[in-house]
């Protein structure tokens, strides 16, 4: 896949602005606040029809009550549009004049994205973990997407009735926990058999990148066995339920659920230098990349935001490798920082927004 032109209206900082771009890396540079990170998200937003950074009415430009994305992708032209005119915001999609209310997963451009929030994977909360799984099953997965959205509206209904207080409600509770653990065992079966595939992947791919024979594995971490998820899950939303009415909240699922990393069997977040983190996130990327590719049969877009800069020497040539055969997208404050690990094979491309 390859993105040609974008043209941006009334889209965050830009008032109508159109670039054209290259088939290999592409370096978007200019000063902080000058509209990098808007224009890569217009890209993330005309291949995947929405940000991993805000709701699509923050895209409009302020002052403004529609905006629109342009683009061609390939062949096709795919437009993305805006409109708060009315008293119900609305977002459409256009694909060679096709209107489309939602995308689904044939019609996505299939994107690996590396942002500064990444850097905090390995150390930060279980949510980011929990993201990095589920981003993956959503470019590979068809139906997984909308399975997530069920588990989370479900869960919803569980905690707003947990919310009430114990008030006689028990049946609908009940109701509840059997529709909580059927959809949490789906999920739950999806995420382990990724952690699979993630395992056949991950040492080989640290050890390119770091030159040492480390071994790093994945693990999920669970109160519920995946092979046994959905009826241990039930017998645990059973069990715990006057602690949940007193949190107020679901305390078991998925959304509760973590990754972690081993090293040489012990957790990496305890025993890992700098480096060796920087390394297996790295590494964590690339499998990320590998596995929509080969889900997809397609190469994946990279978007890469301000993250060159917060890699050494050695591991930004390791990640140059992996670039030359993928359309990429950096942004970056140094250009010079980029460029020479390219030489004359990438597009310069300045913004001033």
């Amino acid at each position: 896949m390859m993105i040609h032109s974008i043209r941006l209206q009334n889209f965050r900082s830009y008032g109508d602005d159109s670039y054209e771009f290259g088939s290999g890396v592409n370096i978007i540079v200019g000063p902080n606040a000058s509209g990098k990170t808007n224009l890569l998200e217009a890209l993330l937003v005309i291949c995947q029809g929405a940000s991993y950074r805000a709701q699509a009415i923050e895209f409009i430009q302020f002052h403004k009550d529609w905006a629109r994305l342009t683009a061609r992708v390939d062949q096709d032209e795919r437009i993305v549009k805006l409109d708060a005119r009315e008293a119900r915001f609305k977002k459409t999609y256009e694909i060679n004049n096709q209107a489309l209310a939602r995308l689904p997963l044939t019609k996505k451009v299939p994107v690996v994205l590396f942002e500064p929030g990444h850097l905090q994977l390995l150390t930060g909360s279980p949510e980011l973990r929990r993201d990095y799984l589920d981003t993956i099953l959503n470019q590979t997965v068809d139906g997984f997407e909308k399975l997530g959205r069920n588990y989370r509206r479900a869960l919803a209904q569980r905690n707003a009735l947990l919310k009430k207080g114990n008030t006689g409600q028990s049946s609908q509770l009940f109701a509840w926990n059997i529709r909580l653990s059927e959809l949490g065992g789906q999920v739950a079966k999806y995420r382990g058999k990724l952690i699979i595939e993630i395992n056949q992947r991950l040492a080989s791919l640290y050890q390119k990148l770091s030159g040492d024979k480390a071994t790093v594995v994945a693990e999920y971490l669970s109160a519920c066995p995946i092979d046994r998820y959905e009826n241990e899950l039930l017998k645990r939303l059973e069990a715990s339920t006057e602690l949940d009415y007193l949190r107020g909240f679901t305390v078991y699922g998925p959304h509760r659920d973590d990754l972690q990393l081993r090293m040489n069997g012990h957790p990496l977040q305890e025993m890992a230098s700098r480096g060796e983190v920087r390394t297996t996130l790295l590494a964590l990327k690339l499998v990320e990349l590998e596995l929509i590719e080969q889900a997809r049969q397609q190469k994946p877009i990279l978007l890469l935001d301000d993250v060159f800069s917060e890699l050494d020497g050695a591991r930004r040539l390791a990640l140059t490798k992996f670039l030359k055969n993928y359309q990429t997208f950096i942004t970056t404050t140094d250009a010079d920082i980029v460029v020479q690990h390219f030489m004359n094979n990438c597009t310069i491309i300045p913004t001033t927004r």
